[in-house]
């Protein structure tokens, strides 16, 4: 089965430096790059101890890092100077209130955002693809509503560490 799915796709325009913005995101962020996925379920006995793991790896913003992949230092290698990092991020306790209701949600989150330095116009770009846009081929409401939400927590987000709206 194939399915076309409508996406929105959501850049936020700034022109802070990269490097402000990059570290903006990162201390609104918090990150399990130190003990990695694998720890946080774990040996977790029950849903309190999950919780209490992931809650300790939560920034401020209720995400949390669980890649970090610096494009810039393998496109050096092609001769390309960039500046751009992606991220995967999310929060477990979020992600639940989606997969409960529709499994499918898990290819969409954790979800991925990039942030980027356009030399041609001066700026640098947060962007990512709006989760529930890329749900839409699920039917549940809740799933959907949950979706949403997680639609708004990643808007405030970005609105955060760039200072600017889509």
């Amino acid at each position: 089965m194939i399915q076309e799915l409508h996406v929105q796709h959501v850049e936020h325009v700034t022109t802070q430096s990269f490097e402000k913005v990059v570290a903006a995101f990162e201390d609104a962020v918090g990150s399990i790059d130190e003990v990695g996925w694998p720890a946080l379920p774990g040996s977790a006995h029950d849903e309190g101890e999950f919780r209490s793991r992931v809650e300790k790896h939560l920034g401020p913003s209720g995400f949390t890092r669980f890649l970090t992949l610096d494009h810039g230092d393998w496109l050096k290698l092609y001769g390309q100077d960039a500046k751009v990092m992606m991220y995967t991020l999310g929060n477990p306790l979020i992600a639940i209130t989606m997969l409960r209701h529709d499994i499918r949600a898990g290819l969409n989150v954790p979800v991925r955002l990039v942030i980027y330095c356009d030399e041609t116009s001066a700026t640098t770009r947060l962007a990512y693809d709006v989760p529930s846009t890329l749900m839409s081929n699920i039917a549940d409401e809740a799933c959907l509503a949950a979706a949403r939400s997680l639609d708004a927590k990643l808007a405030a987000l970005a609105e955060q560490v760039t200072g600017t709206t889509a």
